[in-house]
């Protein structure tokens, strides 16, 4: 697959001269997510750190969609956290992706609790973050939370 040219290539920049950097890791992190290969981003995230590269918003929102592509949600919900203990400020896209996260776990109470923190911290919400949050209810029976936020989006 891709993924493994995309790692092949940051090994090979590792061994060189060039300088590896948040765009490096990105994009390998990015390719992981073709392949479903979640422990490999989670590598790259730990070679990240021991390089003294920065994990910013586009890291984390990289790794928690591997992580979540590969069904791996909770361990999505982790990168989170840490994300938010290492202070990167979370935007639409982080909390999209942690309510997909929410979603594939069927964890309603979790998705419906990020719903919030958007609304708290002034993050703007779209109809994917709606889509993901009906979606994380409808898996858990709870449809009348579904179109309580169904009647949010209309």
């Amino acid at each position: 697959g891709k993924w493994d040219k995309a790692l092949d290539l940051l090994s090979s920049m590792a061994q060189s001269t060039v300088e590896l950097d948040a765009i490096s890791f990105n994009s390998a992190i990015s390719a992981c997510q073709k392949g479903s290969e979640w422990t490999k981003a989670l590598r790259l995230l730990v070679l990240m750190t021991r390089n003294n590269v920065e994990l910013d918003k586009i890291t984390f929102n990289a790794a928690i969609s591997v992580c979540v592509a590969a069904g791996e949600w909770e361990t999505a919900l982790q990168l989170f956290s840490r994300m938010v203990r290492a202070r990167v400020e979370a935007n639409t896209f982080l909390y999209n992706s942690a309510i997909s996260a929410c979603d594939t776990g069927g964890e309603w109470e979790k998705a419906l609790r990020f719903l919030g923190a958007m609304e708290q911290c002034k993050v703007r919400s779209n109809m994917i973050t709606y889509s993901f949050a009906i979606n994380a209810c409808e898996k858990s029976g709870e449809w009348e939370k579904a179109l309580q936020l169904v009647s949010l989006t209309a």
